[in-house]
């Protein structure tokens, strides 16, 4: 199907982009994402996909996993890399090893097939709730040698900004915001994604992200740390006993 109209949409409206290579899937997931309100987009592979993603600059993408022409995992790095647009990954693929591939891709959340249109629209309703809100209050916040600035959404270390995705920065922020307090993955499950329940390897593999991009050494983090058996630990400067770094 060709792109819808690519005028601004009025800010009540949310524009969606589903790219599926499979007629069926397809149509029930722009179905319920119509009923609830959306403006939908179709692409049927992941060339299409890219282009209609840089023409109309959606919301938000729901990505096959699997799809011709260029892989659902390959549309992700890119849409990532160029465009703060988030990402929901659909896959067929139930192995861990393959959910977390698209998470460290960059996508946002994902399903597997078969899967609940329902639960589909509640997804997509929390992923773009989270990224149109701050988990941390509006102004200026410094810890150690980070400076936050919610407003411009924008994560300074060492004056350096620190590129980020809409996730890596909610799940910073709320790090930030509470210095020195172990938090289980459960917790940030449900306050950084909003999410009751969930598969809390979504936490693990965000964690190792964004560790690749504070530490100077992500093998033996000093700023993101793991309370082993309770949950990780943010410690801005890091704990230190007789001047000399624990």
């Amino acid at each position: 199907m060709p792109p819808s109209d690519s005028r601004p949409l009025p800010p009540h409206e949310r524009r969606i982009l589903v790219v599926d290579d499979d007629p069926t899937v397809s149509e029930i997931v722009c179905r319920y994402l119509r009923a609830a309100g959306f403006v939908v987009d179709e692409a049927a592979d992941g060339l299409a996909g890219l282009a209609t993603a840089e023409q109309l600059r959606p919301d938000l993408v729901v990505l096959d996993r699997m799809l011709p022409l260029l892989d659902g995992i390959e549309v992700c790095r890119r849409i990532r890399a160029d465009w703060e647009i988030p990402v929901i990954m659909l896959t067929a693929l139930n192995q861990e090893e393959d959910r977390i591939d698209g998470l460290e891709a960059g996508a946002d959340d994902y399903l597997t097939k078969p899967f609940s249109p329902r639960e589909l629209v509640l997804r997509v309703q929390s992923v773009l709730r989270r990224s149109s809100a701050t988990v941390v209050p509006a102004g200026l916040i410094s810890a150690g040698e980070f400076d936050l600035d919610a407003q411009a959404h924008e994560v300074r270390l060492r004056g350096e900004p620190l590129v980020l995705t809409t996730r890596e920065f909610d799940l910073l922020s709320y790090l930030i915001g509470r210095p020195h307090t172990v938090l289980s993955r459960e917790d940030l499950l449900r306050s950084v994604w909003g999410w009751e329940f969930g598969d809390l390897s979504t936490v693990t593999v965000h964690v190792r992200r964004l560790r690749e991009k504070i530490e100077a050494d992500p093998a033996q983090p000093r700023l993101l740390n793991t309370v082993w058996g309770v949950g990780y630990r943010f410690d801005p400067v890091p704990l230190t006993l007789t001047g000399r770094p624990l």
